[in-house]
């Protein structure tokens, strides 16, 4: 059974906080919101020709920032060595699956225990929703990447949502992927080389 992860990461994205206003000149400074680890997630949907696997991966740790009301950057670091699977219910193949996930076939976690995206730019598109573009570390490959995020302020801080689609073939995981072997060939063992992440962040002051 295969699939896909990473960051991720692997893993990832930034976004809302509070307005700070500096009393001597009347400007807004920049504020940053620490990313509550415990309430954030991100959910991994890896599919090939037979099917497809979900899973979840814990954050390590992650920070927005705002400048005034507009999200102005932001980090988060996936921990892949919490990986898991969620849709296999046989204890055996579940455990077989998120082993060859850790794997060098896959993320290599031995080697690349995390996954890191950081924010270059956020580009507003509409009230609370950004076109977030950052750059994505997996394996020790860094990547530009770019997607959807919406931001809903809440009291003590944001909670960011996102989808995040990434091509495994650009951080040279080759398991079983039509960029480095004949589709054909491989048949119905072929992994597909997009995944993705369903990011969940929950930013408090």
């Amino acid at each position: 059974m295969n699939s896909l992860k990473s960051f991720a990461a692997s893993v990832a994205v930034s976004l809302f906080a509070f307005t700070a206003v500096n009393a001597a000149d009347g400007k807004v400074k920049a504020t940053n919101l620490k990313v509550d680890v415990a309430k954030s997630e991100l959910i991994w949907t890896g599919k090939k020709v037979t099917g497809e696997h979900t899973g979840k991966i814990s954050l390590k740790e992650g920070t927005v920032i705002m400048d005034g009301t507009k999200l102005s950057g932001g980090k988060f670091i996936a921990d892949l060595t919490t990986i898991t699977n969620t849709d296999l219910t046989d204890k055996e193949y579940n455990g077989k699956l998120i082993g060859h996930l850790k794997s060098d076939d896959f993320f290599g976690v031995e080697k690349h225990p995390t996954a890191t995206f950081v924010t270059t730019k956020a580009v507003a598109k509409s009230a609370g929703v950004y076109d977030v573009t950052g750059n994505l570390t997996i394996k020790g490959i860094t990547k530009p990447v770019t997607f959807p995020v919406t931001v809903k302020p809440t009291a003590t801080g944001a909670d960011i949502t996102g989808k995040l689609v990434i091509d495994r073939s650009k951080f040279d995981i080759k398991y079983n992927s039509k960029s480095f072997f004949d589709a054909s060939a491989l048949g119905d063992k072929l992994v597909n080389d997009d995944f993705t992440l369903d990011i969940k962040l929950v930013a408090v002051k």
